[in-house]
């Protein structure tokens, strides 16, 4: 089988990060991915709106760098995670992310006065 998914899409939140007991560091880059498709004569427009999950070194820099509205390219596979609240079963597909690069509009690749500038590309593996 295979497993592997890339998207480009916007941050709707900042990433929020969390820590597992045993120090490892986790963030939650929360992400909106358009697509456009005909339909007849009219064009239409859906936004899938998706976590992708990050690991150690590559969590820490995401919440660093990203913040809402920042584009990003994020690889790496698709997870559906089931739970129950308050008697009813809850699903939610995710994607644990191998790779995120960051993207932007912007004209310049130059940094503003105070502003560093996030690397190109991180790849973290999942520590588990």
């Amino acid at each position: 089988m295979f497993n592997r998914i890339i998207l480009i899409g916007n941050l709707t939140r900042d990433p929020e990060i969390r820590y597992t007991p045993s120090g490892v560091a986790v963030a939650t880059v929360p992400i909106a991915v358009n697509s456009r498709y005909r339909q007849g004569e009219e064009m239409r427009e859906e936004t899938l709106f998706i976590d992708a999950v990050v690991f150690g070194k590559q969590a820490e820099t995401c919440t660093q760098y990203l913040n809402k509205g920042r584009t990003v390219l994020v690889e790496g596979r698709l997870r559906e995670r089931r739970w129950e609240y308050e008697g009813q079963k809850k699903s939610k597909f995710e994607v644990i992310a191998s790779n995120i690069r960051f993207l932007s509009k912007r004209e310049s690749a130059e940094p503003h006065d105070n502003e560093q500038m996030p690397p190109d590309e991180y790849t973290d593996l999942e520590p588990f």
